[in-house]
């Protein structure tokens, strides 16, 4: 029997191990557009490779139907995957956070063993081959890149991920494969991404970072919130807590909702409690410059923008500060809020949302209910996970899964 897998990746790769695994008498051709396999592993974490993470649940996953990754997160839990990465040589390094990287913390070794073990199976990598265009023709497959045709394959798996970091060669070619087979797909969009704003002076905070709460508001609505870094850009904000929110922001976006945020600064304060502090900071400095005093707070260029927000001559002295200014500083400082109004896009995203409708997938084979023997598996689907190692196990577990069926004649 002879497998095409288009797309070297996390889903790819460990589609093919599986199966060969399974079956040795299996032919498989695994290809990609990249010289070498995992081009998206070797970006993951900084080069670290969050590889994966020890609680993961359906709440982790966002999409048009996210309990689709059920099936595959059952049988391919996280002691599933530490015990493939036993089989390969590949130690694990598991934090406190349930976030896991390689012990080497170098996403390369990963892909080393990976192209090892790959090497060893006898699977044919077949790269610096852009699939365009896959034919059915009776009870076979052909598949053609630019100058080639690749023929009489039983079964194709696409894993070829979607558009996020174009600059690693990432297309979303799967889809329009997918879509000739009459596949539908909903629309795709940048995940883990940093986000615009409509804020008038998000250029004079540009570099501040700050631990913080941050709340979503969707059509004027409480939506989710989150705390960690942030991170005021030139373009809008960034950091963790925005790249996490961002999955939630960038969906709502996508279809045309009313997107904003509220930006807590203190989120361990109450507000009568940071206004103590602000208030004994001012007694204590009476003929302080203000903006002077409130960087014993905050940063010199936030401490600028609080009184440009809140149109307070910027030579005002401590003492001279009002009741009134005083009350519109701390709400300020609790409750910045700004509309989102766009994202950094592909370029800059982790991953990408939307893809290939899941209702059209068997979710415990993974297959096509459209064209018998035509599988999906990893970003390519309408899943998309959180940040922590989510993306690359779904990765993982739907290669998994479509490494068993494929593996069966």
């Amino acid at each position: 029997m002879k497998i095409a897998i288009i797309g070297a990746g996390a889903a790819g790769v460990m589609a093919a191990i599986t199966a060969k695994r399974l079956n040795k008498d299996l032919y498989i051709d695994i290809f990609d557009i990249n010289n070498l396999i995992g081009k998206k592993i070797l970006a993951s974490g900084n080069g670290r490779c969050n590889i994966s993470n020890t609680t993961i649940t359906q709440d982790n996953y966002i999409g048009e139907n996210p309990s689709f990754v059920n099936q595959a997160l059952k049988e391919f839990d996280f002691k599933a995957f530490e015990n493939f990465c036993k089989s390969i040589g590949l130690i694990l390094d598991i934090k406190d956070s349930s976030k896991v990287y390689p012990l080497s913390n170098e996403a390369k070794s990963v892909v080393l063993l990976l192209e090892k073990e790959l090497e060893n199976l006898q699977i044919n990598q077949i790269l610096e081959t852009k699939i365009e265009k896959v034919i059915k023709k009776e009870d076979s497959f052909i598949l053609k890149s630019e100058d080639k045709e690749f023929k009489d394959y039983d079964k194709v798996l696409i894993s070829s991920g979607l558009q996020a970091a174009p600059q690693l060669n990432s297309t979303e070619d799967g889809i329009d494969i997918a879509t000739s087979f009459n596949h539908s797909f909903n629309p795709t969009y940048p995940s883990l991404v940093g986000l615009q704003t409509d804020f008038e002076f998000k250029s004079k905070l540009q570099g501040v970072k700050k631990e913080a709460t941050v709340t979503l508001y969707i059509d004027k609505q409480k939506e989710k919130e989150i705390t960690g870094d942030i991170l005021f850009t030139k373009y809008g904000v960034s950091g963790f807590a925005i790249l996490d929110i961002s999955q939630y922001a960038v969906y709502a976006l996508s279809l045309y909702q009313d997107v904003a945020i509220s930006i807590n600064l203190f989120p361990t304060l109450t507000k009568n409690e940071l206004l103590g502090i602000i208030e004994t900071l001012f007694k204590t400095i009476p003929k302080s410059d203000a903006i002077d005093a409130l960087t014993g707070v905050v940063s010199k260029k936030l401490a600028m923008v609080l009184l440009d927000i809140n149109n307070i001559n910027k030579d005002i002295k401590s003492a001279d500060i009002n009741a009134k200014q005083l009350r519109a500083i701390i709400n300020t400082l609790t409750n910045m809020r700004f509309k989102i109004d766009g994202t950094q896009g592909f370029k800059h995203a982790e991953a990408s949302g939307g893809g290939i409708r899941t209702d059209e997938v068997d979710n415990k084979t993974f297959e096509s209910k459209l064209c018998k023997n035509l599988y999906f598996a990893g970003e390519v689907l309408d899943i998309v996970g959180n940040r922590g190692g989510f993306n690359l196990h779904f990765a993982w577990a739907s290669g998994f899964l479509v490494g068993k069926s494929i593996s069966k004649l």
